[in-house]
């Protein structure tokens, strides 16, 4: 197993990135979903925990198979799906994924929010880890992503909300910028098939690595178009996304 903690600054609070980030995810899966490839809901109702309190939980299907390594879409099927399991108790959310296709295969998210810039140690206690990991800081304004992913409407260098006055981000942004927010992000992925596991793991850290800083930069880029949202407008916006999304997905995919 391959653990690494991310942190993710963005130049928002926490309760504005609420709404951000059910809006970018519903967005960001609609815009996924040509061709048949994207992300299918299965189920997302309220769910209450005896710790963690009253919360969501969404199951949903990740359809994959053009995003796959030439080595790896050689011995997976055509229609190739990972279930995504999310329990969101925000500002705490835990996320798996599994395949049934590779049961030895598993993705364990667990993510806080906080209002800082990324200065929390040990925000994450968790029995799962033993020994020290290794903590990465992804800037979204200044981190390379894959080129294919590039909008230049979407780069923190260059845009400017006209809603709320933020941006565009310069260097050094996080040591001066407020509001200011940090996606503390710790991932557990597991493959255990000898010979191939440190490969896997490696890769599937690196997809995760580029996912986020598309995602965060993605919710920021959008801020105006989400910035004065309630929670039940965005939730509504959720839901009407997901059935477009699903209506995409269920001719190929039934």
């Amino acid at each position: 197993m391959l653990v690494k903690e991310y942190r993710i600054c963005m130049p928002l609070t926490t309760e504005e990135y609420r709404v951000g980030q059910l809006y970018t995810i519903s967005k960001h899966s609609h815009q996924e979903s040509e061709k048949g490839e994207g992300v299918e809901v299965v189920k997302n109702e309220p769910h209450e925990d005896p710790v963690h309190g009253p919360g969501q939980f969404t199951e949903k299907r990740v359809h994959l198979s053009s995003k796959l390594p030439s080595w790896a879409r050689a011995v997976t099927p055509r229609i190739f799906y990972i279930t995504e399991k999310a329990w969101n108790y925000y500002p705490y959310t835990i996320t798996e994924y599994t395949c049934s296709f590779l049961p030895k295969f598993s993705i364990y998210i667990e993510t806080k929010y906080e209002d800082n810039c990324g200065d929390s140690e040990n925000i994450f206690h968790s029995d799962k880890i033993l020994g020290d990991h290794e903590v990465s800081f992804l800037d979204i304004a200044f981190d390379e992503i894959p080129e294919r992913y590039y909008r230049s409407l979407e780069d923190p260098r260059f845009f400017s909300s006209a809603k709320t006055g933020r941006g565009p981000l310069r260097e050094g942004w996080r040591q001066h910028t407020k509001p200011i927010m940090c996606s503390y992000k710790l991932v557990s992925v597991k493959f255990e098939v000898w010979g191939l596991q440190t490969r896997v793991e490696q890769f599937v850290h690196k997809v995760i690595r580029d996912i986020l800083l598309i995602g965060h930069r993605q919710a920021f880029a959008w801020v105006d178009e989400w910035c004065d949202m309630s929670l039940e407008e965005v939730r509504a916006f959720e839901t009407q996304m997901q059935v477009a999304t699903n209506q995409k997905l269920g001719s190929q995919h039934p």
